[in-house]
């Protein structure tokens, strides 16, 4: 039965706020992010202690508040992303450091693309899918079923290939990374039981292994990503190519590059945090 709710909750959503005039749709998720925030729930409480961590000292509460509201923002958008046009998708992004991840492509090589839960990441794949690059990604496996399906429905309409994240899924992201292609990879939180231990933020996490070990095994690019709202739109801030040392064994080597991922991430965090969307346990 609250599988059904949930389902339901979001179908609705996704239809009213997609029908919505567009400033109605952005104040609608404002004061409904807003009643959340002083609501101070789990989700709200945890954020507050991610950013603490990001910052060192207590967040501030109105990094607090507007983050979550960054959080309903990114909800707004997928649920009016479907009657954005090509050229408004485009029109709204700005890119810092572009040629990391066109150069590459260009000249036949794989890119991997390691990125944290920031900004709105499905812009920014759209972006490339609508400029000539289409990606692969993967999707945790949600419930209700429905909604999952959903969700990919969506993301495959932007034109992703999104693959369910399951113990098949490396090998397929290893054919598209030798193939040449773009393969995007959230990778701040590991969800799985084989993370890679890193120092994050000046404490103890996990993160996936995947972008490294893609890289490893296939020669791809590896590189990071940040993505932050603009007024309008969105700012992709790539960093360089993450080379795979040239000692140590498999684990040692992936070990490294997780650990550069996540030095990377601190340091855009620590300057700029508000659009982090992790309502998630990070540190253990």
């Amino acid at each position: 039965m609250k599988s059904k709710l949930i389902y339901f909750a979001y179908a609705a959503a996704w239809q009213i706020l997609k029908w919505l005039p567009e400033g109605a749709a952005y104040k609608f998720g404002a004061a409904i992010g807003n009643s959340i925030y002083k609501r101070d729930g789990k989700g709200v409480q945890r954020l507050r202690k991610n950013y603490s961590q990001v910052l060192g000292k207590s967040a501030p509460e109105e990094l607090v508040r507007a983050g979550l509201l960054s959080y309903i923002r990114y909800w707004i958008d997928t649920f009016r992303f479907p009657k954005w046009t090509k050229q408004r998708i485009i029109e709204t992004v700005t890119c810092e450091g572009e040629d990391l991840l066109r150069d590459p492509i260009s000249n036949g090589r794989g890119v991997v693309v390691a990125l944290p839960h920031a900004g709105n990441w499905d812009h920014a794949g759209a972006y490339f899918c609508a400029t000539g690059i289409p990606l692969t990604t993967v999707a945790e496996h949600l419930e209700p079923e429905k909604l999952f399906k959903k969700f990919l429905t969506y993301r495959e309409n932007i034109g992703m290939e999104v693959l369910d994240l399951n113990s098949r899924s490396i090998a397929t992201l290893s054919q598209r990374a030798r193939a040449g292609k773009l393969i995007a990879l959230v990778a701040d939180r590991d969800i799985s039981n084989n993370g890679v231990p890193v120092e994050f933020c000046g404490a103890d996490a996990k993160f996936p292994a995947g972008p490294a070990l893609l890289a490893i095994q296939t020669g791809a690019a590896l590189i990071t990503a940040y993505i932050r709202y603009e007024e309008e739109g969105i700012r992709i801030i790539f960093g360089s190519e993450i080379l795979v040392p040239n000692s140590g064994d498999v684990s040692q080597k992936v070990k490294f590059m997780t650990q550069e991922i996540a030095n990377r991430f601190g340091a855009q965090l620590q300057k700029d945090p508000v659009d982090w969307h992790m309502l998630q346990r990070i540190w253990s």
